[in-house]
């Protein structure tokens, strides 16, 4: 095992036993939005897309990981929390009832949930030895496009299924930019938690994946 895999291997059991606990958390709320819409508060929002679509993000990376990477590479268990955790927040705070009773709920998801998907993209593509503007160049990328898509699947899921007024989603531009900004803090948070060796995840070993793959 290289030195840059058995840094990985530290890994706090606290982030550890959070991602698994998002996990089970995320599958029992949509168990809950799915048998019992009321109780979800998820009728009329998509909830069978989110039913579909959130445990397939969920669990992309331990599948990624499981078939490429294993053996190369230890398990990325805090990228993993942070994207477990943009599909978590979203179905509590309907559970919750957050986004129908407090007016700011949803930009603030907008503004941490895609910031935290750039974070973890971050930190498994890019070294922790990458710049600050190299950095922000990477989140951009990803958390702008996953923004971008974030609103064409509100789209299918909320008016086309859901059958929504287009007048319900006329603060896209305005979620759009919330999520630029949430990219841009993560950037420069995840730059300076590296700096000072409070975060040393290494990423997954992209180049020998691709390289076996071209054989």
């Amino acid at each position: 095992m290289t030195d840059a895999v058995a840094s990985r291997d530290e890994t706090p059991g606290i982030v550890r036993t959070l991602d698994v606990a998002a996990k089970a958390g995320l599958l029992l709320l949509l168990w809950v939005a799915i048998t019992y819409p009321d109780l979800g508060h998820l009728r009329g929002k998509g909830a069978m897309a989110r039913a579909i679509g959130y445990p397939l993000l969920a669990f992309a990376l331990p599948l990624a990981w499981t078939a490429w990477w294993r053996g190369r590479a230890s398990y990325p268990w805090l990228a993993d929390l942070l994207v477990t955790l943009t599909c978590f927040s979203d179905v509590l705070g309907n559970r919750l009832n957050l986004y129908d009773t407090i007016r700011w709920f949803d930009d603030l998801m907008h503004l941490l949930n895609t910031g935290i998907l750039a974070a973890a993209f971050v930190l498994l593509t890019l070294p922790r030895t990458a710049g600050l503007g190299e950095t922000i160049e990477r989140a951009l990328a990803f958390g702008v496009t996953a923004a971008v898509a974030w609103e064409v699947a509100e789209y299918i899921a909320f008016l086309r299924i859901a059958g929504k007024h287009i007048e319900a989603y006329a603060d896209t531009l305005g979620d759009l930019t919330l999520g630029t900004i949430g990219v841009l803090i993560a950037a420069v948070v995840v730059h300076a938690l590296r700096r000072r060796d409070i975060l040393v995840d290494e990423p997954m070993p992209w180049r020998g994946r691709l390289a076996g793959a071209h054989q």
